[in-house]
């Protein structure tokens, strides 16, 4: 019996990058993938719809998978998102909060819709994401919240830079905070996953630093490996924590990480909040 049979996860933000390669690897290990979505039709300045992620997904393993077209800024649409996956698979398991918008203009450049997106997505989707999913997750043998966000540290070099963006993100990391103590009577464990090194995602390539920073990052799937771990773990004893992917793999007896360097001859470069 491998791993994930017969779990079903809920993954927001699962058409591309590190969504869609935590929705492979789970699937890979049996579970039932919904993956929620705006891009339903071909863009492009980004890889991929609904549609094809899922077929990709479908191609990596026996479950079943879903792909929902859905906005999490707004509340009929989480339920929609919800709803469509108890019908279809019986419940949910596992939430993955991955949906997030990146903005790291400094204060006096920020735009208020820009920064409404951010925390529309960021911190209201998540919560509301976490909200709707919780009555099915008490009735869930092992269940799991995990929101791609980091760990909280308050060093002001966090800030500086781009505040409305940290102040997004790591509200996502308290909710993780928050649940995880709301939700222990409950066995539900809530957890936090970021990377050690920029990650080859398409904000990166569009928003952040183009191929300059590409060449320099790992791909999308050492933060499902390190998901992979994570997720199987007991609820009720792994829960409030703020894991790092390569701390993760390491506890896993993994040291090597070459085959994730996009370039393995370029310098690897830290992630944000690290």
């Amino acid at each position: 019996m491998k791993v994930f049979e017969n779990k079903t996860v809920l993954i927001s933000g699962g058409t591309r990058g590190i969504g869609k390669a935590i929705a492979i690897r789970l699937a890979a290990a049996g579970a039932n993938i919904a993956i929620a979505g705006k891009t339903d039709e071909p863009n492009p300045k980004l890889e991929g719809t609904i549609y094809t992620a899922a077929e990709e997904i479908a191609a990596a393993g026996d479950g079943k998978v879903l792909p929902i077209k859905g906005d999490i800024r707004f509340e009929e649409s989480i339920h929609n998102i919800v709803n469509q996956t108890v019908n279809a698979f019986g419940g949910i398991d596992i939430l993955v909060n991955n949906a997030s918008a990146v903005n790291i203009a400094p204060t006096e450049h920020m735009e208020p819709k820009r920064w409404d997106l951010m925390h529309d997505i960021n911190v209201r989707g998540s919560f509301f994401m976490s909200q709707a999913c919780i009555p099915y997750l008490k009735q869930a043998h092992n269940p799991h919240i995990l929101n791609l966000s980091p760990p909280l540290n308050l060093d002001p070099r966090w800030f500086a830079p781009h505040l409305a963006y940290t102040i997004s993100k790591y509200g996502m990391s308290m909710i993780v905070l928050g649940l995880a103590e709301e939700l222990k009577q409950y066995r539900i464990a809530a957890n936090a996953l970021w990377p050690r090194t920029t990650i080859a995602t398409a904000a990166v390539k569009n928003l952040l630093g183009g191929d300059f920073l590409m060449q320099r990052s790992r791909t999308p799937e050492i933060v499902a490996d390190a998901a992979y771990y994570i997720l199987q773990k007991p609820s009720f004893e792994t829960t409030g924590n703020f894991f790092i992917d390569e701390d993760v793999l390491q506890s896993e007896g993994i040291s090597d990480f070459g085959k994730y360097a996009i370039n393995p001859d370029q310098k690897l470069m830290n992630d944000l909040f690290l």
